[in-house]
């Protein structure tokens, strides 16, 4: 919201500078944005009238002009422009004047012709970005005024960045009722009178969704000039609150919205076919809008229409068909009050937002809609001419909102702002907003005012009594409270432990949305039936993630993109998932890697990262969180992830996690280059319940045997490890892969698969026999489970 100090303070004077306002209007919640001056800096810049123009002796653009400018010496100045012309008044640039930009205006001869100053364009002034000739004011501009007084140009251009709760504040009258109650100072508007009817024509109205418009207004103004330009006050009323004029009419209408905060809508009546009805619209109806959009209709969309079909989408923007035009001599004002749930996301579900669905859908004052349309009729009557109609209404008292009172009690101000408020001062302080009081033993029943859509509950009114009251001056108290403080499982690993473990291995942490696009959603996790938005913040929003694959791929993509060959990326998050007991939210651990293995570095091989590097990374994790033992890697088969590189976690039989590399087609529709590694953990199989223990350090030596192995191909080295773990007794340290072999000497559909089995006793040292026996029946157990035998 973008609103002229000057105007403002025509309505309500607190006495402080601007920068006081500023951050008094900053400290009660409307926070101020910027400051800008109206119009730069330039001096000696008067009106004056052309007198007479003659053409140029030596240049066919230019002519020598004589111009009064109010000191009884006409100036002789030379001017290139079009639109120059006798009896024209336009801003002249004296000799000595300053322009914007230090441009200093000095006796000039062009062309062999004396100069004597220099007529201005609004360009030239620093008050447009763009002119087509001179600037042509008024015909009663005062000959010889300052330009920078007669304009009020020593203004200032306050921008707001209001919050969606206050509406109220969408307006000049309602930054002026604000801003009185900041500074304590009374404020009464002055409220438009009816226009009395000079025209008995009328146009039948009726509502049909009451429920959305409790409240419709309308008149016929006929004979209206609609075409030619606004007056000089209302075209620069308007560029002070950031709108350009385009039409009276049209001008009038974003006036009235600007100043009181009501939007109003004009219709060519002679266009209209029959009478209005404000009702929804029907399946497959097509509206063609102002803007020259087509679109078609959801049958929910509060529609105002005529006997041949919508001519407007209600409260959001009017129908090209029935839009004023120059040729308009005839117009239908409308101004109404539709309630804000029933505008709620219309305008963006059709890609518009418009001043007007931005104020209805926070809520504009219902008792506004009269007085808005007595002063655009006022307004159009004396700017465009014109004869104007009784007031047409068709309401439903019934269905207007109910401003309920609100219980205020003593005992909650204190407890929520830390200290007491007299009663005295509670009751000014809500007085200054409009609110009506009644005390009672416990406190008051505040009724909020009709333009105030936001107070509802009793902590809304104790807000605004911190806001009046001031939140640099409420008291510093600490909060008390008897918290219980709730165990700490030991034997579970937090998050943050995973995060260090993948930090201290070079990853890095991603926070991405948990909304996605779904085309990309279908890409990362094929077949998956997410949660789709109702009213989502844009396209590339409007569903809930069911893998955090999503977000990270769109982040390693944003890298590469940036010349980051090497990728490090994991996130915790949630997904949600949909499944037959409602939607579940999961927290996950997931993460995507590209580039080489290691840093470059002199002495660092540029070896490519592969499957097994990511697979010790989250080895690492696993060991962190005490469940490395107890999760198996095993090869599975995912739609997105490359056949031979893809591997299941499981942990007993549950899937708690995948890891692979993406697959060529995947990584290709992703635009990622490749190859790229992914991996996802569901962070509760990561939850351990066994405590680190202590174990006794054995004195005796430890005992190791190498056996190589023939494994048929289709056993994973896994099962191999398993089986073995299994059958070499209780004093087993550790047994590990060290060598993988295929080639001369294996035969076909085998593998040597080299492990190394270390055994230590406690008490004693193992003898050969022992360790023998131990060895042995590791062997049958191979053979016997796995088909796995010892290689000659």
């Amino acid at each position: 919201m973008q609103f002229s100090e000057q105007r403002l303070r025509q309505l309500v004077n607190p006495s402080v500078d601007t920068a006081a306002l500023a951050h008094q209007l900053t400290m009660a919640g409307l926070e101020v944005d910027a400051i800008v001056p109206v119009a730069p800096a330039f001096s000696g810049v008067v009106i004056g009238a052309v007198l007479s123009t003659e053409q140029h002796p030596n240049a066919d653009k230019l002519r020598v002009t004589t111009v009064d400018i109010g000191n009884g010496s006409p100036l002789q100045i030379v001017c290139g422009a079009a639109n120059v012309r006798p009896g024209l008044r336009v801003p002249v640039a004296t000799v000595g004047a300053v322009l914007p930009g230090d441009f200093r205006i000095k006796e000039a001869r062009l062309r062999g012709v004396e100069s004597f100053g220099m007529l201005c364009a609004e360009q030239e002034l620093g008050l447009a970005e763009t002119s087509d000739g001179l600037w042509e004011l008024p015909a009663d501009a005062p000959v010889g005024a300052d330009i920078r007084q007669w304009l009020a140009l020593d203004d200032n251009l306050i921008e707001l960045g209001l919050t969606p709760n206050r509406g109220d504040c969408l307006s000049l009258r309602g930054l002026a009722r604000e801003t009185a109650a900041v500074f304590g100072m009374a404020f009464t508007p002055d409220t438009a009178s009816p226009v009395a009817a000079t025209l008995a024509d009328t146009l039948p109205v009726s509502v049909d969704a009451v429920d959305a418009c409790p409240r419709y207004l309308g008149r016929l103004i006929r004979g209206v000039r609609a075409g030619g330009e606004s007056p000089l006050w209302l075209v620069d009323a308007l560029r002070r609150f950031g709108v350009r004029s385009l039409s009276p009419v049209v001008d009038i209408t974003n006036y009235v919205l600007l100043t009181l905060g009501q939007p109003l809508h004009a219709f060519d009546a002679d266009r209209l076919q029959g009478g209005i009805v404000v009702r929804r619209a029907r399946a497959g109806e097509q509206l063609t809008l102002l803007d020259q959009q087509t679109v078609t209709l959801r049958e929910q969309t509060l529609v105002i229409a005529d006997q041949a079909g919508p001519v407007a989408l209600a409260g959001i923007m009017g129908g090209l068909a029935t839009a004023v035009t120059a040729d308009s001599t005839s117009i239908f004002l409308e101004s109404a009050f539709f309630q804000p749930l029933a505008l709620a996301g219309e305008a963006r579900r059709y890609g518009l937002h418009t001043d007007a669905s931005h104020r209805y859908e926070r809520g504009v004052d219902f008792a506004l809609a009269e007085e808005a349309i007595e002063l655009a009729t006022r307004l159009i009557v004396e700017i465009a001419g014109g004869q104007a109609g009784p007031l047409t209404r068709a309401e439903s008292p019934e269905a207007l909102p109910v401003r309920a009172p609100i219980r205020l009690r003593r005992e909650r101000i204190a407890q929520v702002l830390g200290f007491a408020l007299a009663d005295e001062q509670v009751t000014a302080l809500l007085s200054r907003l409009g609110l009506a009081l009644v005390a009672d033993a416990e406190g008051w029943l505040a009724t909020p005012p009709s333009h105030r859509f936001d107070l509802a509950i009793e902590v809304d009114l104790i807000e605004e009594l911190a806001r009046l009251y001031g939140y640099n001056q409420l008291p510093v108290t600490a909060p008390q409270a008897r918290l219980r403080l709730t165990p700490r499982v030991e034997a579970r690993q937090s998050p943050r432990r995973f995060k260090r473990a993948l930090v201290d291995l070079g990853w890095q942490e991603a926070i991405t949305f948990s909304f996605v696009e779904p085309g990309l959603l279908q890409l990362v996790d094929p077949g998956a039936q997410p949660l789709l938005l109702a009213n989502p913040l844009s396209a590339e929003l409007s569903a809930m993630r069911t893998t955090l694959w999503a977000g990270l791929a769109l982040a390693a993509r944003h890298n590469q993109s940036r010349q980051q060959g090497r990728v490090r990326l994991f996130e915790t998050g949630l997904r949600f998932v949909n499944t037959p007991d409602g939607l579940q939210q999961q927290p996950m651990l997931a993460g995507i890697a590209t580039g080489t293995a290691s840093p470059e570095a002199w002495n660092n091989p540029k070896n490519p990262l592969d499957f097994f590097d990511v697979k010790g990374n989250i080895e690492a994790v696993l060991d962190v969180a005490g469940v490395a033992g107890e999760i198996r890697f095993v090869a599975g088969a995912h739609p997105v992830l490359h056949p031979g590189q893809c591997a299941q976690l499981l942990r007993g039989e549950q899937v708690v996690g995948w890891l692979g590399a993406l697959h060529p087609l995947t990584q290709k529709a992703l635009d990622l280059d490749g190859p790229v590694y992914v991996f996802e953990l569901d962070l509760a199989a990561l939850a351990g319940d066994t405590l680190p223990r202590f174990k006794a350090l054995s004195r005796f030596p430890e005992v190791r045997r190498d056996l190589a192995l023939l494994v048929p191909v289709q056993q994973s080295a896994q099962s191999v490890l398993d089986v073995a773990r299994a059958a070499a007794g209780e004093w087993l340290r550790e047994v590990r892969v060290f060598d993988l072999y295929r080639g001369q000497g294996v035969p076909d559909g085998f593998c040597s698969l080299a492990i190394a089995l270390t055994w230590q006793h406690p008490d004693r040292t193992l003898t050969d026999d022992e360790v023998q026996a131990l060895r042995d029946q590791v062997l049958a157990n191979l053979s016997e489970t796995l088909n796995v035998t010892l290689r000659a």
